[in-house]
């Protein structure tokens, strides 16, 4: 749904210099008005004769010169956007002028100028220097015809929506509503002017019809954005009835239903939806096969089927390699293509969306090597940064998964038996073994998923979250501001095309390709990154380092009760690698712990907690660990183990034999950890009881005559859960006549 193709202005602009310029004699308007006539037809040869001929009669006029430029580019069929843009460059440096110096567009002619600038930057994915330019011409929309003011809009809504501003471009659409209420018959002397300058919404405008439902198609997609179904709702049916079951209208339905956590009836939509009608990417600059797959491993990722998501988006890349394939190396030197054809390229947010979905099916290196190629283009995303710190960690967390796979956890306890009989002895295991693959004799900034790499992950992803606000603004709430996606993606830190006050404290960060971080969103984060530094530092032996980060982590104001239990349990970890033992009894004393829920809130729940008919896209608790205490009581438990521990460096063994008693009390005998069954054996032998020992090895319990309640597994220091964070937002495609959506 995009609102941009030079034409409009080229040709408006040619027009407008015969006959709106002083001083022009009536040979140059006639000259340029067959010039004009000519391009209308898509005779441009004929055009760049008559053009020819004008320049000679006025070699000073800039406007000739981007007249002849565009004719070209029309003539080339598109296909020369990178000479487009150098000869537009040199122009406005011809004038010596800039967009942000102007105080005021007098000479309205410049602005096509600067329009047809801020097209090609569209096409070029450089969205804040076209959202600087477009929000620049609409300062000054009152001076433009009435169509050209449209295509000025037009052209800030789409910006907006893929710069994931929906409340900045649902005010533009308002304005639009008003221009495509008028007739638009212009005074006399510029009725051909108006018209030029539609030649950009005769691409996807025909009629007035037409106009007023895309102006419905993109309140939709701003709806969506904002996670107002009741609002959605509403303009669905306005689109169904207007565009009946096209394309379009039916991804924008199963993007609704898919938003209000009907899944069947979302996919059923898509797979209704004929796709095989659509002209093609080099036609409109997307692929709506790709989008297709893309949706349907959106809708099954939210189904917990991690697998068959997959297995879409590994079509969906193929679809994309395919179009890739067809356009070969012309798209990296924009040339040789339609400028749409662009647009067409979705590999890096696929690959994105991959690696996510090989994250939660358990196969962290290949979603790590996928991850490693999206972060070299979406290298400002904090997400980002941890979900391949995320798959560091779990590559080297080591042999945990003995018992998750139904080994005896006592594989954890004995390492081996020598001997037969009466010599036959028993080795126990020294620590628990991780098998952490270090990078040795590498520097740990090369992409090996190892856990320096993950520090520096974790690191980078804290530098790229905001400093903590000095006060607290009241939370978004409905509309929430108008910056949305932060002023660095748009380029400006307010706007006169948002209609409310922008507060510092209400600024989302962007975090392209999935949606913005709203403030709570980047707290949450913020806890996250903290939790899985700790780890990683506790796991490459960096204690100080650990401890500033589980501190800073217990210190933060909006905690969620699982993220401080973590706090708790590294902090203690850290100070008794660095021998302050009474420290680390402090953290281990269990009424630290009151709440082990997962409530880390994903970004696609966040964004829709204050839309009461909003479900979770993605339920947290699929991804828990098996190993992480799912109740307070076996929480404690846990506390109860490593405070037993802490005793026994301190030599108070009865302490510590209370410690494992009345956690065993409380824990499944065969969910004991092998380092509880160590330190029971150690206070054994420490209390001379060798047989008493032995037996708890070879039974492998504690107290064998006690039966606690059931519960989990549990370590001594468990991993930093995942915070379960939603793919890219489901796609939708625009119109067929349409140049370009995600």
């Amino acid at each position: 749904l995009t609102a941009s193709v030079p034409s409009q202005d080229q040709a408006g602009d040619m027009k407008h210099d015969s006959i709106s310029s002083p001083g022009i004699s009536d040979q140059e308007k006639e000259t340029a008005s067959n010039a004009f006539e000519a391009f209308k037809a898509g005779s441009h040869d004929e055009s760049l004769k008559h053009l020819d001929s004008l320049q000679e009669l006025n070699k000073e006029d800039y406007k000739v010169t981007m007249n002849k430029a565009i004719t070209e580019f029309y003539k080339s069929g598109q296909t020369t956007t990178s000479t487009l843009k150098q000869t537009l460059i040199t122009l406005k440096n011809q004038m010596h002028t800039a967009v942000d110096d102007i105080d005021g567009l007098d000479d309205v002619e410049n602005s096509i100028l600067y329009y047809n600038q801020a097209v090609i930057h569209y096409h070029m994915r450089q969205y804040s220097e076209a959202i600087s330019i477009g929000e620049k011409l609409y300062q000054f929309l009152e001076p433009f015809e009435e169509k050209f003011a449209q295509a000025v809009c037009f052209l800030l809504v789409d910006l907006y929506l893929l710069t994931f501003q929906p409340e900045k471009a649902l005010h533009l659409l308002a304005v639009l509503e008003k221009l495509t209420v008028k007739d638009g018959n212009s005074k006399n002397g510029k009725g051909e002017l108006a018209t030029m300058n539609n030649n950009i919404l005769s691409h996807f405008v025909k009629n007035l019809g037409m106009c007023v439902c895309v102006c419905v198609q993109y309140k939709v997609r701003a709806y969506i954005q904002m996670k107002s179904l009741k609002a959605c709702k509403r303009e669905i049916k306005s689109v169904m009835n207007t565009s009946g079951n096209s394309a379009p209208s039916l991804f924008l339905k199963s993007n609704f239903e898919y938003l209000r956590g009907n899944y069947r009836k979302a996919v059923k939509l898509l797979n209704s939806s004929n796709i095989a009608e659509h002209p093609g990417p080099l036609k409109t600059g997307e692929c709506v096969r790709c989008m297709f797959w893309n949706n349907l491993g959106c809708i099954h990722f939210a189904m917990g089927k991690h697998n068959l998501g997959l297995f879409y988006f590994k079509k969906a890349l193929q679809e994309n390699d395919h179009i890739c394939a067809q356009l070969g190396d012309a798209a990296k030197k924009f040339t040789g293509i339609p400028m749409c054809a662009l647009l067409a390229n979705k590999r890096y947010e696929l690959l994105y969306n991959c690696g996510i979905q090989l994250l939660h099916i358990g196969r962290p290196l290949a979603a790590f090597e996928c991850l490693m190629e999206a972060v070299q283009v979406y290298h400002s995303n904090p997400r980002l940064w941890l979900r391949l710190a995320e798959c560091c960690i779990t590559a080297n967390k080591g042999s945990s998964e003995q018992e998750t796979k139904g080994l005896p956890s006592k594989k954890g306890i004995v390492q081996a038996v020598v001997g037969q009989g009466y010599h036959r002895k028993i080795v126990l295991a020294s620590q628990s073994t991780q098998n952490t693959i270090y990078s040795e004799g590498q520097s740990a900034a090369i992409p090996v998923a190892s856990m320096e790499f993950a520090a520096i992950c974790l690191r980078n992803a804290l530098l790229l979250l905001p400093e903590h606000q000095q006060h607290d603004s009241k939370p978004d709430s409905g509309s929430k501001s108008c910056s949305q996606s932060g002023s660095t993606e748009s380029g400006s830190e307010t706007s006169d095309a948002c209609s409310g006050k922008t507060q510092e404290g209400d600024k989302f960060i962007p975090a392209a390709p999935s949606s913005p971080l709203r403030k709570q969103e980047v707290e949450n984060l913020r806890c996250s990154i903290l939790a899985c530094s700790a780890y990683v530092a506790l796991a490459l032996g960096d204690n100080l380092m650990a401890l500033n980060h589980a501190e800073k982590l217990l210190h933060q104001t909006k905690l969620s009760g699982s993220l401080k239990f973590l706090g708790h349990l590294y902090a203690a970890e850290a100070l008794i690698s660095l021998d302050r033992i009474s420290d680390a009894i402090a953290h281990l004393n269990p009424e630290n712990v009151t709440d082990v829920s997962l409530g880390v809130t994903s970004s696609e729940q966040d964004q829709g907690s204050d839309k009461g008919d909003l479900e979770p896209v993605e339920s947290s608790g699929k991804q828990t660990s098996l190993c992480y205490p799912s109740s307070v009581s076996s929480a404690r438990a846990t506390m109860l183990f490593n405070l037993g521990s802490a005793y026994c460096l301190r030599s108070e063994y009865e302490k510590a034999r209370k410690c494992l008693h009345r956690a065993a009390s409380v824990v499944n005998t065969k969910e004991i950890p092998p380092e509880a069954i160590l330190l029971g054996v150690y206070l054994e032998l420490q209390n001379g009881n060798t047989q008493l020992a032995l037996q708890i090895i070879k039974r492998n319990q504690l107290l064998p005559s006690v039966k606690p309640a059931s519960s989990p597994d549990l370590r001594k220091k468990p991993l930093p859960f995942q915070s379960s964070q939603p793919v890219q937002p489901i796609q939708t495609p625009s119109s067929f006549t349409q140049v370009q959506r995600k």
